[in-house]
């Protein structure tokens, strides 16, 4: 009997420490609130506010913490060497989106900086809780832009 009590509470220690290692604590309600995340997280770039980019993309993203910390801690080590090769950063602009059918949205904007810009990428997943961050990136290839 004591067998059985110490398995079923190391499985439910797991399960919980799994949950708590999983960086989303919550769901977005429609792609008004998708679009919102997408324009603060850019707006925080232009303003090099790296971590707290990343914290509001982590809010809603179901990908394990210690992943999103180093995408995050690569971006700021990327940035500052783009920023001294790319000029001064001038501005953002949203070059499109693309939604399917209440599954998916993609959203891209370009930071705007003196030489040539950065493409930033956001794909959402709507589950049966809501809207999820499905994934993030940025780089410096925007040619697929131009439609």
């Amino acid at each position: 009997m004591e067998i059985k009590f110490t398995k079923n509470f190391f499985l439910l220690f797991f399960i919980f420490f799994l949950n708590m290692n999983n960086a989303q604590t919550s769901v977005l309600n429609d792609v008004e609130a998708v679009k919102g995340v997408s324009k603060q997280v850019t707006q925080l770039f232009k303003d090099n506010k790296i971590n707290e980019a990343f914290k509001v993309i982590k809010a809603h993203w179901p990908l394990p913490e210690n992943e999103i910390d180093n995408l995050e801690t690569q971006t700021i080590q990327s940035l500052n060497l783009i920023s001294q090769r790319y000029g001064k950063l001038e501005g953002t602009i949203k070059t499109g989106e693309q939604n399917i059918r209440e599954t998916a949205f993609r959203e891209t904007y370009l930071l705007k900086f003196e030489n040539t810009a950065l493409r930033l990428i956001f794909t959402y997943y709507k589950n049966n809780k809501g809207w999820i961050v499905n994934g993030f990136k940025w780089d410096s290839d925007f040619e697929n832009e131009f439609k």
